[in-house]
């Protein structure tokens, strides 16, 4: 297992989101009943201690049965209030987690047409700035289907769309493809690699470039950024000279796709965006294949952000480069191009 991250502590109260595939759910239940000790120690020792205000899990494989219990015991040793999805044809259910001293009310919202695993929405509210509300979402992107995860991010769109009426935003999850490549520290994979020997991933991230090539999938965050919702992330490595921000959360282990990249990201609208403090990839080696992603808010500029005091950030620069435009400044043996 993990050592787990050091928790920094702040000047200020903070806000703190996680995003956490747990690899089918940590297990089956033992046959005594307890839980799995993968998934006791993913709440116990790495999610708790850091006590976060909103957790988007996916892969909340078990916790639909015995009358939610998993997820009841979730809520008991993290001490916020549970959220699960319906369970789709991937029977591999989302779920969602709120603090309720930071977000004291929630309404469920439902997409449940064209996804693969159905995600769990909630609107709540910041309890300082309760006349706002607040958009957040946990989604598991489709992982076998390029047209599939499209159709899912104009599904996103629809709630990027309630920024018009005031409504702030915070989503996340498995996106199951890669980020634009500008200003990434990881380069996207050379899909014409002898070392790329799964020839189905291939076409599940791929799509048909000229001349017979394969072109990585990166719709669902062309889509985001282009609807005016920032990658935090980003925001964190170039605004803030947070690098590590960037770091791979999934594909370390997986033979002949690639290596590791950035699957897992948050997205917030371009208020929120600005309240950012740090943003930390957690380790979760031992206790699942995808790395969790932590994005600390600071609260006073979150409610600043809430209330629209400060101008929204302008569309990620992202959007405006490609990846032809790309200029490496060093590469490791793996592969993999640091800024």
């Amino acid at each position: 297992m993990p050592t787990p991250s050091a928790l920094k502590e702040y000047s200020e109260p903070v806000v703190r989101v996680i995003t956490l595939n747990l690899e089918k759910d940590g297990g089956k239940d033992q046959e005594n009943g307890d839980h799995p000790p993968r998934w006791r120690a993913a709440h116990e020792e790495l999610l708790a201690p850091r006590r976060p205000d909103v957790i988007l899990r996916q892969e909340a494989t078990y916790s639909d049965l015995d009358d939610q219990r998993r997820l009841h015991a979730a809520e008991d040793i993290l001490g916020m209030k549970g959220f699960l999805s319906p369970n789709g044809s991937g029977r591999n259910p989302t779920a969602l987690f709120l603090r309720p001293e930071t977000f004291p009310r929630a309404e469920r919202l439902e997409q449940l047409r064209y996804w693969r695993t159905p995600p769990t929405i909630v609107v709540t509210q910041l309890a300082e700035v309760p006349e706002v509300g607040v958009v957040v979402t946990s989604w598991h992107a489709a992982f076998n289907s390029p047209r599939g995860r499209e159709r899912e991010a104009e599904e996103l769109t629809a709630l990027a769309d309630k920024m018009k009426k005031g409504t702030a935003f915070i989503g996340g999850g498995d996106c199951n493809e890669y980020p634009l490549a500008h200003g990434e520290t990881v380069a996207h994979i050379d899909w014409t690699s002898p070392a790329i020997t799964d020839r189905v991933h291939i076409r599940h991230r791929t799509n048909a470039g000229p001349g017979g090539t394969r072109v990585s999938c990166t719709y669902l965050d062309d889509t985001l950024l282009g609807c005016g919702l920032h990658d935090p992330a980003r925001y964190a490595a170039h605004e803030m000279g947070m690098a590590e921000a960037l770091d791979p959360t999934a594909g370390h282990a997986a033979e002949g796709q690639g290596g590791g990249r950035r699957i897992d990201r948050i997205y917030l609208d371009p208020w929120l965006v600005q309240a950012v403090l740090a943003v930390n990839v957690l380790d979760t080696t031992g206790l699942s294949d995808h790395h969790a992603v932590e994005v600390v808010l600071s609260r006073r500029k979150m409610a600043e952000a809430l209330r629209r005091e400060p101008s929204p950030l302008p569309p990620s620069a992202a959007l405006t480069h490609s990846v032809a435009a790309e200029k490496p400044l060093t590469t490791t043996p793996e592969g993999t191009t640091h800024a």
